[in-house]
């Protein structure tokens, strides 16, 4: 595995969600009460961003046409049938770290 640094810990508080660039791919960070996923940053749907989406809770909203992901494990909430890709994550000395070419 290829661990990138992605954020420190504390720039990506719970509940919070930022969408960053590594090694060419769009990812979205997520902190749903202190558990860290990554996933593609793009909705199922037609490829938006999910970092410009909603976030509450657990449920990420895509701002184009309300696709709603559980960020928490990747699974579509609506439609259920969707599949967030997520990537390898860890984190050593406060910083958030991400494998975008490993599935998490």
């Amino acid at each position: 595995m290829t661990f990138q640094k992605a954020v420190a810990l504390s720039d990506l508080w719970s509940g919070e969600k930022i969408g960053i660039l590594l090694d060419g791919k769009k990812v979205l960070l997520v902190n749903t009460e202190g558990k860290i996923c990554a996933y593609e940053d793009r909705c199922g749907h037609q490829g938006v961003l999910l970092s410009e989406g909603r976030l509450n809770g657990c449920v990420l909203t895509c701002q184009a046409h309300y696709w709603e992901y559980d960020v928490s494990t990747g699974k579509g909430v609506n439609p259920a049938a969707v599949q967030l890709t997520a990537f390898a994550v860890k984190i050593e000395n406060g910083e958030i770290f991400v494998d975008v070419n490993a599935p998490s």
